[in-house]
């Protein structure tokens, strides 16, 4: 071996050595992530949507979270890592499934939420997974008895894909199928009107840092103010998430938002039921908030 050669061979050692410790990282990781996925370690809960106008409830948003584990002690933790891993596809898939078919089980039980909203959230470039597009998950829907149009498809404003005609081309495409689009997180990135004019999503889902005590801030009025007036124009429901206080659900109210959820409207539940509370039991002794 030539002289180089071994100098290159040692540098390759010693590059290795200081990547040791990350590589075994990712690899518990995954390993982790399997054991989840393998053995369904995942806790599934509904979040209902409330009407702002009559206190009825819309639909659910329906989330996944993971039990905790080292290398995943948050749900935050598990979701950033499937993110950036050659796993989400998968991944995706797996939650998406266990999503619906959880639904299905709750609702055989509770006709009165057959018909009712299904916000499902997913990963931006999921929607170019071949398993999305080629009408599996319209099959799935049938078996379980749901409708697409009862499925809305949540894409958070952070992740969203601007400017790319393939991907207005994928978002049509499951609108043919019968499914809606939501934009979550709207108002917190940098090319919040962009995204919205862009995709034209069924649904605008406020962030709830633009909800968090809205009353004392000028700021936060004047945006919502602003994306429910574009709504209006356009013909998309506006549903303000992160609603905890009365002052708040009765300031979005104000403004003219359609929806809204959060845990003063009703907490995440593993039983459809029991996490509906109705918005005429707002200050119920017995809810969260008193």
């Amino acid at each position: 071996m030539k002289k180089y050669q071994i100098n290159t061979f040692i540098k390759f050692l010693k590059f290795l050595k200081t990547k040791r410790y990350p590589l075994y990282q990712e690899f518990m990781r995954n390993e982790e992530l399997k054991e989840l996925m393998k053995n369904s370690k995942i806790k599934t809960v509904y979040q209902p949507i409330l009407s702002l106008v009559d206190g009825s409830t819309v639909g659910f948003e329906i989330l996944n979270r993971p039990e905790t584990t080292v290398q995943f002690p948050t749900t935050e933790n598990f979701y950033d890592f499937v993110g950036r891993s050659s796993y989400v596809f998968m991944v995706e898939r797996f939650l998406r499934n266990l999503s619906l078919e959880r639904y299905a089980e709750q609702v055989r039980d509770l006709q009165v939420y057959k018909e009712q909203l299904v916000f499902l959230n997913i990963q931006s470039q999921v929607l170019a997974d071949p398993d999305y597009r080629s009408g599996i998950t319209l099959e799935l829907l049938a078996k379980y008895n749901l409708s697409p149009n009862q499925i809305v498809l949540e894409l958070t404003e952070k992740q969203a894909v601007l400017n790319n005609d393939q991907f207005k081309k994928m978002i049509e495409h499951y609108r043919r199928q019968g499914f809606r689009i939501a934009v979550d997180d709207a108002g917190t990135g940098y090319n919040s009107l962009q995204t919205l004019v862009y995709i034209k999503p069924e649904f605008i889902k406020l962030d709830k840092t633009l909800i968090r005590n809205i009353g004392e801030h000028k700021e936060q009025q004047h945006l919502v103010e602003l994306l429910v007036k574009y709504a209006f124009q356009v013909g998309t429901t506006v549903i303000a998430e992160g609603i905890e206080t009365k002052s708040e659900y009765e300031y979005v109210k104000k403004l003219g938002v359609h929806m809204g959820q959060g845990y003063g409207l009703g907490k995440p539940m593993p039983d459809l039921a029991n996490g509906n509370i109705p918005m005429t039991n707002f200050l119920n002794p017995l809810a969260l908030i008193l």
